[in-house]
């Protein structure tokens, strides 16, 4: 195993930010750690890394115990934090090589750098200092030096934050070629974005893991008795009627006439939203089953 953590608590005076939380990661598992603001990502990710203690509980990283002080195990892992913090008066070289001696990297060091350049895509901008960059790019500067030195495990939080969709794609394809040798464990609150790089989802609600399954598992799992249907009326219709249809259970307009309609049950729900258009004089534009989403698994678990 990469990385376990065993009933981990974190107490913040008499706030409660991670409550017992368990689960493993095996080598070469991309896994997102999904959860709402203020749920204990970040919190738990800088346990991980070591950046601050456990109040209770352990974690351990390819069989290191991880602790604040604890430098042996901040060499196995590649670390960008939610707010990248960077050093803007530095160029991109001199930063990566400040990195690289922080690591004691001393053979090769200037073909490390060329080689993570590369692949981060800073090569247009490589002679600028960072303070200059637009904030993709000093996004891919923070994933440059969690790669420096080539990692076991890499922990990003909020990886893409601030990249144009074509830099998104280049990054996600970076971060899943980096996933067949490494551990990734990766916070996102773009859901399409864990749904196109990871194997496995964890989502964590309140300090408390609330599903950890893989990606498949996880759509049929949470809605293996549900069903979800998207229809466009001609014209308004109210909330409290569509919930009268038998075996709906939630009804929310996504945009003017557009409803999702949330179902129980194994048998199709269509016809009856069809005979209830017809009963209101209403036209149906559009009826279809919508396919499970990650969203709506996230959406589903984590509303109360």
């Amino acid at each position: 195993m990469s990385i376990v953590v065993n009933g981990v608590t974190k107490l913040y005076g008499l706030q409660k930010a991670l409550d017992n939380v368990s689960f493993r990661i095996n080598t070469g598992e991309i896994v997102a750690f999904l959860g709402p603001n203020g749920a204990g990502k970040s919190t738990m990710m800088k346990i991980i890394t070591g950046y601050i203690p456990a109040s209770s509980g352990s974690v351990l990283v390819n069989d290191i115990k991880t602790s604040s002080d604890n430098t042996e195990i901040r060499k196995k892992i590649g670390y960008l934090p939610e707010n990248n913090p960077l050093y803007p008066e530095m160029y991109i070289r001199e930063y990566l090589g400040f990195v690289a001696s922080l690591y004691k990297m001393r053979s090769s060091v200037k073909k490390r750098i060329n080689d993570i350049i590369e692949i981060t895509g800073l090569s247009i901008e490589q002679n600028k200092k960072i303070g200059s960059l637009s904030k993709g790019y000093r996004q891919r500067v923070g994933l440059a030096q969690a790669l420096i030195h080539d990692p076991d495990v890499l922990i990003l939080d909020e990886a893409t934050t601030g990249l144009d969709p074509n830099q998104v794609v280049e990054i996600r394809n970076l971060i899943r070629e980096a996933g067949k040798e490494k551990t990734v464990m990766l916070s996102t609150h773009i859901m399409q974005e864990a749904e196109a790089i990871c194997d496995r989802i964890i989502i964590i609600d309140k300090g408390i893991i609330i599903a950890d399954d893989e990606k498949k598992k996880i759509y049929s799992r949470q809605f293996s008795h549900k069903q979800i249907i998207r229809v466009e009326f001609d014209r308004e219709t109210i909330t409290g009627d569509l919930l009268k249809i038998p075996a709906v259970t939630e009804a929310r307009m996504v945009k003017d006439n557009i409803w999702l309609i949330e179902a129980e049950g194994e048998e199709d729900i269509r016809p009856a939203i069809f005979n209830y258009a017809v009963k209101n004089n209403l036209t149906v534009l559009s009826l279809l089953k919508e396919e499970k989403t990650l969203e709506e698994v996230f959406r589903h678990l984590t509303k109360g």
